[in-house]
């Protein structure tokens, strides 16, 4: 049985975010980097792309399968992650009358930067080429630093002057409990994690141009079997996976938000062939195009946040490079 007193700051927490997050979906609080997430229902395990970034579930239980890894997120447990990742997750519990309901925040390498300088860690992660995403507990000072946020959400002047004091709070908070070291490579440019950043940079900004592994590499600054290596580490799947992942899920988006056909969406994203396009859609969907972009525009969802992460735009530089 759980201790009373771990039992009213959750049952808080679901009640601030309920009204916050009005309906499904991505809700933005008064916060850019801070979002609110509500899901009435639950739903199988899909593709996703997440930002970097840390999620903390106030009620409801996720799970994300990153390579052969599968991480749970629910009132115990947060979720982070610190590179663009493309993988799957689903909704396990959650329903009309008990959403699931999160706290999405994005992580910006700046602001960790300057919080590794403060805090006086100088020294690289030891994980550098570790894998990009992990759950680990949810602690008492973590969970009451989430409950201030969603309480100084509520009013405009209380999100305006302290709400980007508790967002750095709860970002140093998750840098000294974090067990394998993922921000800290994010943030101090370490090792094969900044290498294999750079070849990120490169694929969101170049998805629809003929991308190959020795390109990548070299951009890198790595052999290609280095790079495939520690590429997989950090991203759990290949390069070239990664890059139809996002070629699909921007695809995704250009027919969703801005009614683009298959044909155009396809063109645009880097396929020479629809017919190609319209497999590998419904292999990595389960949907056809048509289906898919019905099925978001019917959620209601604005933009694509990929169930989870914010929207690629082409021209933004990714996370790595503080967009988040």
């Amino acid at each position: 049985m759980e201790h009373p007193d771990l039992l009213r700051p959750k049952s808080r927490m679901a009640a601030l975010l309920a009204g916050l997050a009005a309906r499904d979906g991505f809700t933005p609080t008064r916060l850019p980097d801070v979002q609110v997430v509500r899901n009435s229902q639950p739903f199988a395990r899909r593709p996703v792309v997440y930002s970097p970034g840390i999620v903390i579930v106030g009620q409801g239980i996720k799970r994300g399968y990153v390579g052969d890894a599968v991480h749970t997120y629910d009132p115990d447990h947060y979720f982070v992650t610190s590179v663009l990742l493309p993988f799957e997750c689903e909704v396990v519990a959650a329903s009309p009358e008990a959403p699931l309901l999160a706290l999405s925040i994005n992580v910006d390498r700046a602001l960790l930067g300057e919080l590794l300088l403060e805090i006086g860690d100088t020294q690289p992660a030891e994980a550098s080429a570790s894998c990009g995403a992990y759950s680990t507990p949810l602690t008492r000072h973590l969970r009451g630093a989430a409950l201030r946020l969603l309480e100084c959400l509520a009013e405009e002047r209380d999100s305006r002057i302290l709400g980007p004091q508790i967002v750095r709070e709860i970002i140093y908070r998750v840098l000294l409990e974090e067990p394998g070291g993922t921000l800290r490579a994010l943030a101090g440019g370490h090792g094969g994690f900044d290498q294999i950043a750079k070849a990120l940079r490169r694929i969101h900004a170049e998805y629809d141009q003929p991308l190959v592994v020795d390109a990548l590499a070299r951009t890198a600054g790595m052999s290609a079997s280095v790079f495939y290596q520690h590429f997989k580490t950090i991203t759990a799947t290949t390069p070239l996976q990664y890059l139809k992942s996002i070629r699909l899920h921007k695809a995704r988006l250009l027919m969703a938000q801005d009614g683009l056909t298959a044909g155009a969406a396809a063109g645009l994203v880097g396929y020479a062939s629809p017919s190609q396009f319209g497999r590998e859609f419904k292999r990595f969907f389960g949907a056809s195009p048509v289906e898919e972009a019905a099925r978001m525009r019917s959620r209601g969802l604005p933009g694509d946040r990929q169930d989870e992460g914010k929207s690629v735009p082409k021209d933004a530089a990714p996370p790595m490079a503080g967009t988040g």
